[in-house]
């Protein structure tokens, strides 16, 4: 006996994942997200096409298609089976990503466990209520999870790294890592650490401002010019006098450059040279000390009593007093 359900296309309905729009959607193009959703809605239907078809029913050419198929296979939301296409169950996919088998642990360890995890959960909803309007994907919380375990921060860092990179570039998961990165490798863990970085970073801003306007330069400047700026304030330690120095050595060459300048700063930090007038007494030594070129070549000859004297007779003196008298 078989019971079937018949509904006209008119009122029927296709389910889309809250999952997929929260974490798969956004950095998708839109042929993969049309293609992932005409898939969606044959599923029901247990159609076969071909992606010539796909093509002409969303009208977007089959090789689009084709490269929208492979790279939602990619991501794992679809699968292949032979000839067949699987929508894949992407909630169960994410239920396993979470879920995590708890492993024995003394006393002591799960009342630290458990303190550390409150904070964390508090400052993750914090996250999620400030920069995700509360509806934070579930890839989220594990990735979070791990940046605390990868990077030893406190917890009121990891909310001012969102805060960070929210106000900067967006909360993709790529430049949050880049800037964690960075941070950490300047041996940020706690906020009495960030604070400090935070008075190095705004003396870094002001640096560059006064450097962008003394090159008058009209574009922004390159990640790469950014990092050479941060490395002369922050690791060198030097001031804007100092780069200024600098700076002005570029004017001897006609194409100067960041590199340029760098391995100018790069010298006098080698050198150990740490204020201004250690530096101008160091350049004004260079040059003394430099091998000066000669003003006459050393084959020229000197002009002076370098000629040969002519000899006259007294006939010659009498002639000319001759000459004078008339």
């Amino acid at each position: 006996m078989y019971f079937e359900s018949y509904k006209s296309i008119l009122y029927s309905d296709t389910l889309v994942p809250d999952i997929f729009i929260s974490e798969y959607m956004p950095s998708m193009d839109g042929n993969c997200t049309k293609v992932y959703l005409y898939c969606l809605f044959l599923s029901k239907y247990n159609k076969k096409v071909s992606a010539e078809e796909i093509a002409k029913a969303i009208g977007i050419d089959a090789s689009k298609v084709r490269d929208a198929l492979i790279y939602l296979s990619n991501v794992g939301i679809i699968s292949w089976k032979e000839d067949h296409v699987l929508i894949n169950d992407i909630k169960e996919k994410e239920i396993k990503k979470i879920y995590r088998l708890k492993t024995t642990s003394s006393p002591e360890e799960a009342v630290h466990s458990s303190e550390r995890n409150k904070r964390r959960n508090c400052i993750i909803t914090a996250i999620n209520n400030n920069f995700f309007q509360g509806v934070m994907a579930p890839s989220w919380y594990t990735d979070i999870d791990a940046w605390f375990d990868r990077y030893r921060f406190d917890e009121d860092v990891m909310y001012a790294l969102f805060q960070h990179c929210y106000n900067h570039k967006g909360l993709s998961k790529q430049y949050i890592v880049k800037v964690a990165d960075s941070w950490s490798s300047k041996g940020i863990k706690n906020s009495f650490d960030l604070d400090a970085y935070s008075i190095e970073y705004q003396k870094f801003k002001e640096v560059k401002l006064k450097i962008v306007k003394k090159l008058k330069r009209k574009d922004f400047l390159t990640e790469y010019e950014d990092e050479y700026i941060e490395k002369w304030v922050m690791d060198y330690k030097y001031d804007f006098d100092i780069i200024d120095l600098a700076l002005k050595k570029t004017t001897a060459i006609s194409r100067p450059s960041f590199d340029y300048v760098n391995k100018i700063l790069a010298t006098w930090h080698e050198k150990g040279l740490r204020t201004k007038e250690d530096i101008i007494a160091y350049e004004r030594e260079q040059k003394q000390n430099s091998p000066r070129q000669s003003k006459a070549p050393a084959s020229s000859v000197p002009q002076h009593d370098n000629f040969q004297q002519r000899k006259y007779d007294d006939d010659f003196y009498n002639s000319f007093f001759d000459n004078l008298a008339k």
